[in-house]
């Protein structure tokens, strides 16, 4: 580090993204959650007439976007503020809402510790129970604001409606926010308790079920007062975040659902035939509302597998720690051809080391 840095971010630990460049050079990336199919038609027609105006600054409201949301979700636009990724959108609400602290699950989205560090937010983390959210441990959290994914992330298990709002309910002194990345692959939207709760945020992204990751284009949904909070930390430090191309292209997608639809279908269809292949090899495989699994084998270690299909240019995650969840791999789904690869990989794999 520089001698001018500031002091305060001397020990920061950056998000991992280890393994994401060198999976593009020929790898089958199996390792990031992205889609493994290209934006709707549509998304890319939008983005490239949008191309045609960039000496023009983009729509600080993101209003195309924000009306179609709304219309989709029996929202006002206003209860819609847009980031650079639903990331950035998980930083503006640290930065507005966690001076009383955070809390999440031990095991889960690496990011939200990285955010609660980086701006130095005071936190616990919340032991899973059995890999699943443990609920009758995050009460009376004291005003600490909840951050839990759903489904949660790495394990891809879901969260039902009732103990999201039980949660809710146990901490009315304290901000729940339901990060929804992986909810279309299978879990329950919690967007409908936003009109009964003043306490409850729902992030969504493009990223994943919208085939986005590379626009990087996230939401939120939530009351007035919460969202005019975000949207004045948004437009103090980066009110054109969202980029011309980047909103067309969202809308695009938006209007495109049947081809949302459909590659979401492909995938639980995929997700669900590649789980039972696994378990037929002997592997332990969580139930998923993800387009991932988490799963560990009998006998082979984490990090053997891992090794292994890397050295067949097969990228997938594996997570040194905590060590519970040492020897799972999170491996992401792709298309049918590049999970047939990887099941038949993965196949020599087990046969080899089981001898």
């Amino acid at each position: 580090m520089s001698r001018f840095l500031h002091t305060k971010f001397s020990s920061l630990t950056p998000y991992d993204t280890s393994g994401e460049i060198e999976s593009m050079n020929g790898y089958i990336r199996l390792n990031t959650n992205e889609s493994p199919y290209p934006p709707s038609p549509k998304a890319i027609a939008y983005s490239h007439e949008a191309s045609q105006g960039l000496n023009y600054y983009s729509d600080p409201d993101c209003s195309k976007l924000a009306a179609k949301i709304a219309e989709m979700y029996s929202l006002n636009p206003p209860q819609i503020v847009f980031g650079n990724g639903s990331d950035e959108i998980l930083n503006f609400i640290f930065m507005a809402f966690c001076e009383n602290g955070a809390a999440f699950p031990n095991i889960t989205y690496s990011f939200y510790k990285i955010l609660a560090d980086f701006h130095g937010v005071d936190f616990i983390t919340i032991p899973l129970k059995d890999f699943r959210v443990d609920v009758s441990s995050f009460t009376a959290m004291n005003g600490r604001t909840i951050f839990i994914p759903n489904p949660n992330a790495p394990t891809g298990i879901a969260m039902s409606l009732h103990d999201i709002e039980a949660v809710i309910t146990s901490n009315p002194q304290s901000l729940v926010v339901i990060d929804e990345a992986y909810v279309d692959f299978g879990a329950n939207s919690a967007v409908n308790l936003i009109s009964q709760y003043d306490n409850l945020i729902v992030t969504r992204t493009f990223s994943k079920s919208r085939s986005m990751a590379g626009a990087r284009l996230g939401w939120c949904m939530t009351n007035g007062e919460l969202s005019q909070d975000l949207r004045n930390i948004k437009n103090t430090i980066t009110p054109y975040n969202i980029n011309a191309m980047t909103q067309a292209a969202g809308l695009g997608s938006l209007e495109d659902e049947e081809y949302t639809r459909k590659n979401i279908d492909m995938i639980r269809r995929v997700r669900d035939n590649t789980r039972s292949r696994l378990q037929e090899m002997g592997f332990t495989v969580l139930d998923s509302s993800a387009n991932f699994l988490f799963a560990k084998h009998e006998s082979i270690s984490g990090e053997k597998i891992f090794s292994t299909l890397k050295k067949n240019r097969i990228m997938i995650r594996h997570f040194s720690n905590p060590p519970e969840i040492s020897d799972y791999n999170r491996i992401t789904i792709g298309t049918p051809e590049e999970m047939q690869i990887f099941l038949d990989v993965m196949k020599g794999i087990t046969e080899n080391e089981t001898k």
